[in-house]
């Protein structure tokens, strides 16, 4: 059980002490919930990418995950163990651990989304109910003190809430924070404010930390890299998946907390509304989780599963339209693509950090609710120039913030700042955690 001596609120001295302290390298270790073949999220993304240009530019990386793929059942799918990537990033795999009992979980889930007050037992219960990692937190403790400095990411899960605990001041946790009733947790603050840094996605993101806890002087709004095509294939797309009509496109996780459902009900109206007068839109997706379209829709909505990058690519440029129908955004990766794409944006005006996008580049519109959505796709049916006009400054704004290069400078400048180079290690510190 995680947190079995653990308080909120304590600073006392850990009852751990590392053996042998020895020369940090300059290896710096990212921990995620899931990397690799087939993995879709967010946070997962934003953690490979991250891997990849800071392993380009000669800083040894060293991924620390687990053997999950499904972020829904934590099954061991990849094979434990250590392995390279063709870019020279070693690979950590331990198994994931799913002993919690579910109805646990879903019972104090239910009053964590009720917004109940809950106790600091009932969270450290509930956070474990999910995957542990044992593997995991033991090779962080027992070799985390080597780790020039270990990233983390995101906020939620016990592979972040556990083990970014042990050697707390060289912990950077990148929260990918959503304004959500468990980011309100006591257990999550509190490993926030012990966090050695954090890195930010946005500044929307970093206003709502400093909302939620007393956040370490070491912050910084980093972003996340966005690679830009060089050109786009949006025909060869419309041709190699007989797409003759418009579309607006939706990529990512087909679920609940994704918004999708409301998406579909909004699809459905404007789909029922314009079936007397036509004129539409196709909705054309990719990702995973299930589609699900609504009665009469069936032929409106498109489903092209997993998409490789390049077909991607081409969907971004090919829709009249990108809708993201989330409102639980850290950064929200697929609306600046669209954007370097020159394609127009439907957002949910809820989410805090894409409206912050939008309205500084003006690269689209918000909606709040349903009939707001059916009037933002009619617009795009209706009016297509002046939709996409709308998108005219959005690959600038993604170029200027988010290009690659940028993005790494900042990451590498705030790493030579907090953690500078190979020097000895000091006193390691670990927190009041353990696993069972």
């Amino acid at each position: 059980m995680i947190g079995r001596n653990q308080s909120s609120n304590s600073n006392a001295a850990s009852p751990f002490r590392a053996e042998d302290p020895v020369i940090r390298t300059g290896t710096v270790a990212l921990v995620a919930p899931r990397f690799g073949d087939g993995v879709i999220g967010g946070a997962e993304a934003v953690m490979a990418a991250v891997a990849r240009g800071l392993a380009e530019r000669g800083i040894p990386i060293e991924m620390l995950t687990t053997c999950a793929r499904d972020h829904f059942t934590w099954a061991n799918e990849f094979r434990p163990g250590s392995t390279k990537t063709d870019g020279g990033i070693v690979v950590r795999r331990f198994p994931t651990v799913m002993d919690g009992s579910q109805a646990d979980r879903d019972r104090i889930g239910n009053r964590i989304l009720a917004g109940e007050t809950i106790t600091i037992q009932d969270q450290q219960r509930w956070v474990n109910a999910s995957l542990r990692c044992p593997g995991l937190w033991h090779h962080v403790f027992d070799h985390g003190h080597r780790y020039r400095a270990l990233v983390f990411a995101p906020y939620m899960f016990w592979t972040t809430y556990a083990v970014s605990q042990i050697h707390s001041r060289r912990s950077v946790v990148m929260p990918c924070l959503h304004d959500e009733p468990p980011a309100h947790l006591d257990i999550y603050r509190s490993m926030l404010e012990g966090a050695g840094a954090l890195w930010f996605l946005s500044e929307p993101e970093r206003e709502l930390a400093m909302r939620l806890c007393n956040a370490p002087s070491r912050q910084e709004v980093v972003g996340a890299p966005v690679t830009v095509p060089t050109s786009y294939d949006a025909d060869g797309f419309r041709a190699r998946h007989g797409l003759t009509e418009p579309f607006v496109y939706y990529a990512g996780r087909r679920e609940w907390g994704k918004g999708w459902q409301d998406l579909l009900a909004g699809f459905a109206e404007f789909t029922l509304d314009r079936a007397v007068g036509g004129g539409g839109l196709k909705l054309v997706t990719s990702g995973v989780g299930e589609v699900q379209p609504p009665v009469g829709c069936e032929q409106s909505v498109i489903d092209l599963g997993l998409l490789s990058d390049h077909d991607r690519d081409g969907a971004m440029a090919a829709a009249a339209a990108y809708v993201q129908p989330s409102a639980l955004e850290s950064f929200s990766l697929t609306v600046l693509e669209a954007m370097a794409a020159g394609t127009p944006v439907i957002a949910n005006g809820a989410g805090a950090v894409v409206s912050h996008h939008l309205e500084r580049s003006g690269a689209g519109i918000v909606y709040h609710g349903t009939a707001e959505l059916v009037e933002c796709l009619n617009f795009v049916a209706d009016r297509p120039a002046a939709a996409q006009a709308l998108a005219v400054d959005g690959r600038r704004y993604v170029l200027e913030n988010y290009e690659p290069t940028l993005v790494f400078d900042r990451m590498i400048d705030t790493l030579d700042r907090w953690f500078p180079g190979d020097r000895p290690a000091d006193q390691v510190d670990v927190e009041h955690v353990g696993v069972g």
